[in-house]
């Protein structure tokens, strides 16, 4: 299979694997970081904390 990508084809499939390396870990991260934010959340709103009201149209 490397061979038919040519006389790169190592580099070409390293470049792949890191790309999805990075993608994977961001996206993990990501997701990490909506449940500790969710967590944050539910805390504040169980304490009290709630949303703002929406703005009216007109100051």
């Amino acid at each position: 299979m490397i061979a038919a990508l040519g006389p790169h084809g190592g580099y070409i499939l390293a470049s792949y694997a890191a790309a999805v390396l990075v993608l994977g870990t961001l996206t993990l991260a990501i997701l990490r970081d909506r449940r500790v934010q969710r967590r944050a959340l539910a805390a504040l709103e169980e304490r009290g904390a709630g949303r703002r009201p929406a703005r009216s149209a007109t100051p």
